[in-house]
């Protein structure tokens, strides 16, 4: 993931006096670290987890670290949300006899080293720690990890969602209509009244679609070559810089980027064609698109790829309306781009 003002400059409209970014048209991008700061100090302060059930009493405390990075961009309207931050938070205990009167009060912390826009669907590696690691401390540390961690889990739910809506841009990243929209607004407030119904059913359809994407790339290589990269796990490990399972068998199973993406061979050809199953993690239940790879060689040494993915949900189980531009820019900068770059097949 880039860092925040460290994307493409031919791609990021930065401030200028007249404001010009019509319909958020181009790439617009907002640094909302401190905006996630104070919305999980928000969130994770202060909260009772138990008030004297078993004799126990906890709450959190106060953020108390928070690192990394956070921002939001936006292109042609569409919200694509990054970030990779970890924090830090505190928490306190006591136990107390069945009188009232207290025996031990210790303190805690609560770490969770990462949070990213990557793993948006999966819930974060929590650690629960105490200072005391007697036996008292250690029933408040158990008790902590029982009814605290689905707490702050459910808290950092609430963190993901909001960046996936915009977060602090939210409302300026809002898809405006476009000049003379209005116009064609000529007809009766009967008329537009009864239109409303169907207006909200094409809309409902629009999110419940699938899209297509098509890319076309040249690399300055043997056909084989790239089909055996395509299918080689180890160099997929090599140029993507994550975890990847490939099999070479059709029917057996491909989990690249880490699992983020998963899937099954439904055609191979060695040398020309490959034909997957494939999903991300964030899409929604049992949605599956189709991709299809050619490789063609309309002379030795030059390979023309042509990929065509078919059946890519228009929105996330988030309701992130991204997915397609997300998917069809992964396929371009993070796999085709980068086995240019560490092969050397550049044209």
């Amino acid at each position: 993931m880039a860092k925040y003002g460290e994307g493409d400059k031919r791609w990021i409209v930065e401030d200028r006096p007249d404001g010009a970014n019509v319909h958020n048209w181009h790439w617009a991008e907002k640094d909302c670290l401190e905006w996630s700061r104070a919305l999980l100090s928000k969130l994770l302060s202060g909260l009772t987890i138990l008030d004297g059930e078993g004799n126990l009493y906890i709450k959190t405390k106060t953020l108390e670290k928070l690192e990394g990075e956070a921002y939001v961009n936006v292109r042609k309207g569409k919200i694509i949300p990054g970030y990779e931050i970890s924090l830090t938070l505190s928490w306190e205990g006591e136990v107390k006899d069945p009188d009232g009167k207290s025996v031990i009060k210790c303190d805690g912390s609560v770490e969770i080293p990462y949070i990213a826009d990557e793993n948006a669907d999966e819930d974060p590696e929590v650690k629960i720690l105490v200072k005391d690691e007697g036996t008292l401390g250690k029933r408040l540390k158990e008790a902590m990890v029982a009814k605290g961690k689905p707490v702050i889990l459910e808290k950092v739910r609430v963190y993901v969602q909001s960046m996936a809506k915009g977060g602090p841009a939210k409302d300026e990243l809002e898809v405006k209509k476009a000049p003379g929209s209005a116009a064609k607004s000529s007809v009766s407030s009967a008329a537009a009244a009864s239109n409303v119904g169907a207006q909200k059913e094409v809309k409902k359809e629009e999110k419940k679609g699938f899209k297509t994407i098509t890319l076309t790339e040249k690399f300055s290589c043997r056909a084989k070559d790239m089909f055996e990269i395509m299918m080689d796990e180890n160099r997929w490990k090599g140029f993507t810089q994550s975890n990847a399972k490939i099999s070479k068998e059709v029917g057996g199973e491909i989990s690249i980027f880490d699992g983020s993406v998963t899937g099954v061979n439904m055609e191979l050809v060695e040398g020309k064609l490959i034909v997957q199953k494939w999903r991300f993690g964030s899409w929604p239940d049992g949605v599956n698109s189709t991709v299809r790879i050619a490789f063609d060689e309309p002379e030795p040494g030059l390979t023309v790829v042509k990929l065509t993915q078919t059946g890519i949900p228009e929105e996330d189980r988030y309701g992130n309306a991204t997915v397609v531009e997300n998917t069809e820019r992964g396929w371009r900068d993070l796999i085709f781009h980068k086995i240019r770059a560490v092969f050397g097949f550049g044209i």
